[in-house]
């Protein structure tokens, strides 16, 4: 993922890639000055990238500013690894759901620095809470059950990337200690199966289980969402891991 804390990168391509990735959930669409806020790039040097961009149908313009265009969608579906992956996920994503009425995600690990969540599935339940997620979008690794299940069957490497990060708190109860993140992945590789209470967003929980490959290392994560005071993470943790083997096994079977 693109870093836009820091200066704009010197390079063209770099310089539009900011802009593009500076949007975020929720922004319908920005306005030049919001873009150059986000960015730190002069506004006449984003105003020119944006009008390129625009003949490309990367970015719309609006009325009212710009938003991301479907040239970007188009060439989202043309990834060929997690097109193949969301369709043999698919009907073990819509069991999952008939079986728990409960959100069902699937997730990747992005090869980043620090590695995020990446989700690329999503079933809403109708009677459950609005969760922050959405396809495409991004997540902390260290506080969500998909990013915690990956991370558990990762190489330590990767591990190593989030905690050198360092682990934000995003709630009272989010981990921020290596050392108990460290024992409660250790938990998930014995158990196979991950759980969050109200880690990343407050009032939700989750249990995930990985999707692994051949050597035992994770390839995507499935979970389901809910409430924290409804949601009995226990009694769905077998459903989710049999929906993670059940995909597991299709992926090696293909390869």
């Amino acid at each position: 993922m693109v870093d836009t804390s820091g200066p704009p990168p010197n390079s063209v391509l770099g310089r539009a890639f900011t802009l593009l990735t500076a949007f975020r959930v929720g922004d319908a669409e920005l306005t030049l000055a919001e873009l150059c806020r986000r960015t730190g790039l002069p506004k006449a040097t984003a105003h020119r990238l944006l009008a390129e961009l625009a003949d490309w149908d990367v970015v719309e313009r609006t009325p009212t500013g710009l938003r991301l265009g479907m040239r970007l969608f188009e060439l989202g579906q043309l990834a060929p690894h997690q097109r193949g992956l969301r369709e043999a996920a698919a009907p073990f994503l819509a069991d999952l759901f008939e079986a728990t009425h409960e959100t069902v995600h699937l997730a990747v690990l992005d090869g980043g620095n620090p590695p995020e969540v990446v989700y690329l599935h999503k079933l809403d339940a109708t009677s459950g809470p609005k969760v922050q997620s959405r396809i495409g979008g991004r997540m902390p690794a260290h506080c969500t059950g998909v990013g915690k299940a990956m991370l558990a069957f990762s190489p330590r490497s990767v591990l190593d990337q989030v905690l050198a990060a360092g682990l934000t708190r995003r709630t009272p109860r989010t981990v921020i200690a290596p050392g108990l993140l460290d024992r409660e992945l250790a938990a998930i590789r014995e158990h196979g199966v991950a759980e969050e209470h109200e880690e990343s967003t407050v009032g939700i929980a989750c249990v995930a289980a990985p999707v692994l490959d051949a050597d035992g290392r994770a390839l995507a994560a499935i979970s389901i969402t809910g409430w924290a005071n409804r949601l009995d993470t226990r009694r769905f943790a077998s459903a989710v891991r049999t929906a993670a083997l059940g995909l597991s096994r299709t992926l090696r079977a293909s390869r």
